[in-house]
C-alpha cells in the first residue's frame, strides 16, 4: 500500500518515538489519511463553488462542440460556418420579416375590448389622446367612433369579435364612396395595436376626417335592400 503527501505523514505519526514501523491494517490507514488530508491547510489553494462550477461548465461546452464538430463535415472549422449562416438567415428574416405580429383575424383581435360604449364616447377619448400627443390611442379610439356610428346607423349589424378589418369591409359595400379610406383607417388600426407602430398626427387627421364625412354621407340604395348585412 502507497501513501504520499498528506497520507505519508498520516502514517508517520503512527510510528513509534524510534521510528520503528508499526503494522496497521488497510481501514485504519484510510481512516488516518483521510483526517490529516481533512486538515483546512491542504485546501488553501482549492477553486471556490464558482470557479468549480465554471470549470465543469467550460467542460460540458468543450464536450458538447467536441460532439458536435465530429458530427459535422469539416470539424470545429464547419461548425462555426454552419452557426454563421444560421445567425446571418435569422437575422435576414427579421430585418425582411420586421417584428412579428398577428395576422388581424385571429383570436383577441376585435375590435372592441373594453366593453360597450357609444360612438361619442370613443370620439370623447379619442380627441383626449390626441390632445395629449397620443396618437396610437387616438387613432384606436378615433376607429372604434366609426364602427360603433356605423352600427348605431343600423349599416353596420352589431357582432361581438369583430375585426377592423372586417368593420371596413362590410361597411364599403354600404359606402363604396369611402370604401378605400375605410380600409386605409382599418390597417392604420391594425398597425398600431398588433404590429408595433407608431401613429403620427397626419394618420389621426385623416382617420378623423373620415368619421366626419361618413357622419354626411347616405348609404347607396343597395343597403335598403340588404338591410343590416351590408
Amino acid at each position: 500500500m502507497t501513501f504520499t503527501g498528506g497520507a505519508a505523514a498520516a502514517l508517520a505519526r503512527l510510528h513509534g518515538d524510534g521510528h520503528t514501523p508499526v503494522d496497521i491494517s488497510r481501514v485504519p490507514a484510510r481512516e488516518a489519511a483521510e483526517r490529516e488530508l481533512s486538515d483546512p491547510k491542504y485546501h488553501e489553494n482549492d477553486p471556490n463553488l464558482l470557479q468549480r462550477g465554471l470549470n465543469r461548465f467550460w467542460e460540458w461546452v468543450d464536450e458538447l462542440f467536441g460532439a458536435a464538430s465530429t458530427a459535422t463535415p469539416g470539424g470545429v472549422l464547419g461548425l462555426v460556418v454552419i452557426v454563421v449562416l444560421v445567425a446571418a438567415l435569422v437575422a435576414a428574416l427579421w430585418w425582411r420579416l420586421g417584428t412579428p405580429h398577428r395576422a388581424p383575424g385571429t383570436t383577441g383581435d376585435s375590435l372592441f375590448a373594453d366593453g360597450p360604449r357609444t360612438a361619442r364616447d370613443h370620439r370623447t377619448a379619442a380627441t383626449k389622446h390626441a390632445s395629449a400627443g397620443r396618437w396610437n390611442e387616438a387613432v384606436q379610439e378615433r376607429m372604434r367612433a366609426i364602427v360603433r356610428s356605423l352600427e348605431e346607423r343600423a349599416l353596420l349589424e352589431p357582432r361581438p369579435g369583430r375585426t377592423a378589418d372586417e368593420a371596413a369591409a362590410e361597411a364599403g359595400r354600404s359606402l363604396p364612396v369611402h370604401a378605400d379610406d375605410l380600409r386605409l383607417a382599418a390597417r392604420a388600426f391594425d398597425d398600431v395595436t398588433y404590429g408595433g407602430r407608431t401613429a403620427d398626427e397626419p394618420a389621426y387627421r385623416r382617420i378623423e376626417a373620415l368619421d366626419t364625412a361618413l357622419e354626411r354621407t347616405r348609404p347607396t340604395l343597395d343597403t335598403a335592400s340588404t338591410g343590416t348585412s351590408a
